[in-house]
């Protein structure tokens, strides 16, 4: 048994009242000084109803996740990413994941939350999340959408497209933000491609459970949900849901965006299906072409975002 699990059944014990275990939970506290804090802060956040059913469990198995060897990508499906590519269970709080820092700011204090598209393997959204956070000045860190081909993540994206099926990446950024909204917390967050499908149904996940879980009206829905600055990236969903502030950025040479999302500049039939969310900003761009990286996220959309409330106020 490792001294975290000790610690924490020792802390299990100490509600029995009996003096020897307070003694020895006394002894082991010592020796695990930080562990016995960070579950004292779970056990309050608990006690406070703040935290979904699935972080309450997690508490038990969160932690630094490690595939077993020879494991493929899908063995990080749906895990939490810090630095240096270090992945974390679901449920993990984030202020215990070692985020991605900028490197001309290594003290930045806000965060952002960064879903990956298709064909990324891990290694790949850890580059991403380096190139987010410079660009963006927030320490970044990931929930990962993992790759298994071509073909198995397109099928994937037709499923999230039709709110059909188990996607583990969804779970984990639901449940994410539902946890730090509960708490009182703002998020910002970031999809690209197939990550910006997987935050549409997050989001869609989340107001579902403010009105069925919570019982909140579709008035207190929007205004908790505004506590969720968005940003999007030739994302592949077209429909968003009220509340969140959204800024969403569309190269009109990039198919993804302009086919399966919100469409291009230009006016087209299909935008009766499209919804952007209330009061959302959709800064077009026309750059490259679809097969000389009008979908790529550094090299291409990267440098068209601006800072968030500027992009919010319509200054691109």
């Amino acid at each position: 048994m490792s001294l975290i699990e000790r610690g924490r059944n020792l802390i299990t014990k100490i509600g029995t009242g009996t003096q020897k275990a307070v003694e020895t939970a006394q002894t082991a506290a010592n020796t695990v000084k930080t562990t016995a804090q960070t579950v004292g802060q779970k056990a309050a956040t608990v006690v406070d109803g703040f935290e979904s059913k699935a972080a309450q469990a997690a508490h038990t198995v969160a932690g630094v996740f490690t595939a077993p060897a020879g494991a493929k990508d899908k063995a990080y499906d749906g895990k939490l990413v810090g630095a240096g590519g270090q992945t974390f269970e679901p449920g993990t709080p984030l202020s215990q994941i070692p985020a991605v820092t900028p490197r001309n700011n290594p003290n930045a204090t806000s965060t952002v939350i960064y879903v990956n598209g298709i064909s990324t393997d891990k290694n790949g959204q850890s580059a991403e999340l380096q190139a987010i956070a410079d660009k963006s000045g927030m320490r970044a860190i990931g929930i990962h959408n993992a790759t298994e081909g071509m073909v198995s993540d397109l099928l994937q994206c037709v499923k999230d497209k039709l709110d059909k099926g188990k996607n583990p990446a969804v779970d984990t950024l639901a449940d994410t933000i539902y946890s730090e909204l509960k708490a009182g917390r703002s998020v910002n967050l970031m999809g690209y491609s197939h990550g910006g499908l997987i935050t549409s149904r997050a989001l869609n996940d989340v107001a579902r459970r403010l009105r069925i879980e919570d019982g909140m009206s579709k008035t207190q829905v929007e205004q908790t949900m505004s506590r969720l600055n968005v940003e999007t990236f030739g994302a592949a969903a077209c429909t968003y849901p009220d509340g969140p502030n959204y800024v969403h950025y569309v190269n009109d040479k990039d198919l993804v965006p302009t086919l399966f999302g919100l469409g291009g500049s230009g006016k087209s039939p299909a935008d009766l299906l499209r919804d952007a969310g209330k009061g959302a900003k959709v800064h077009y761009f026309s750059e490259k072409g679809a097969f000389s990286g009008a979908h790529a996220l550094a090299d291409t959309y990267l440098k068209h975002r601006v800072p968030f409330e500027e992009g919010r106020a319509g200054r691109f």
